[in-house]
């Protein structure tokens, strides 16, 4: 959960898994790769606007049609060119994509000057500038968007992912637009359970998306009940939840992480493409 205490462990063990990762270390994503029978898309800067302003963003689709439409949380490091590409990648899947500037009431992208190598207490500000307030706002504001564009089928379910810090962004959107958020996807999210009455847990009576939470090995190590209250609590409220703890750690999805391990991350894909294919079709 970005958590600077264990940081350097944690690149002890993780970084380098494979010869790809060395190019992470500088803050370079490594390219994904490609999507089969991956369609043409559109891809633009685009701005939105929130009840507290412009949030700066990254919009990719299909160049024909209308489609599913997917919202984007960026982890801790923000939007950059590693979550663009992973947008394009998803859009080339058949998706209608909006990856956010949580920040932009603070900045404007780009947040982290080194992408995902730059130091945890120089972005950790614009994290706490956030509360469970600004990420329902901004759900709101970011669905009613996607949902005026003609590349969205506004009779499909909308999906939304989110890395890191945005894993409880998710949840929080799934329970305040339960009609139309159908699945929800956490990868290494932060903060699912915690002990405060504001937990993203306590909001699953509330959701009506299918989840998948891919949780880091190095995570669940810190915090090994999470993942038994998440089951507990998405079994309760009769919530469909694929719930499992990856052989990878905290950061291994996005390219340009030096802990990016392709292997585990291409597994999360294929789980996230199966969910959404169930959920949004």
């Amino acid at each position: 959960m970005c958590d600077q205490d264990h940081f350097e462990e944690d690149l002890k063990r993780y970084t380098r898994r494979d010869a790809g990762v060395l190019a992470a270390a500088v803050g370079v994503a490594i390219a994904l790769p490609r999507v089969a029978n991956a369609v043409d898309v559109n891809e633009s800067e685009v701005t939105v606007p929130t009840p507290d302003g412009e949030c700066d963003a990254y919009y990719a689709a299909p160049i024909t049609g209308s489609h599913a439409a997917v919202l984007v949380w960026p982890d801790i490091f923000g939007l950059r060119p590693a979550f663009r590409q992973m947008g394009k990648r998803l859009a080339e899947a058949g998706y209608s994509v909006l990856v956010v500037n949580p920040f932009y009431r603070t900045q404007r992208a780009p947040t982290a000057p080194q992408g995902a190598s730059t130091p945890i207490p120089e972005v950790r500000p614009l994290a706490q500038s956030l509360n469970p307030q600004t990420q329902v706002t901004d759900a709101r504001a970011f669905v009613a968007w996607l949902d005026a564009r003609p590349e969205v089928d506004t009779g499909r379910k909308m999906g939304t992912i989110g890395y890191c810090m945005s894993g409880s962004f998710v949840m929080r959107t799934a329970a305040t637009l339960p009609d139309r958020i159908g699945a929800g996807g956490s990868f290494h999210g932060g903060g699912l359970t915690t002990d405060n009455p504001d937990s993203p847990h306590l909001l699953i009576p509330q959701m009506q998306a299918q989840f998948l939470i891919a949780i880091a090995e190095n995570d669940d190590e810190r915090d090994p009940e999470s993942k038994n209250i998440l089951r507990e609590a998405f079994a309760e409220a009769n919530v469909p939840a694929e719930i499992e703890v990856y052989p990878a750690a905290h950061g291994w999805c996005p390219p340009d992480t030096l802990v990016y391990d392709q292997q585990q991350s291409e597994r999360a894909w294929g789980r996230m493409m199966a969910l959404f294919g169930n959920a949004l079709a």
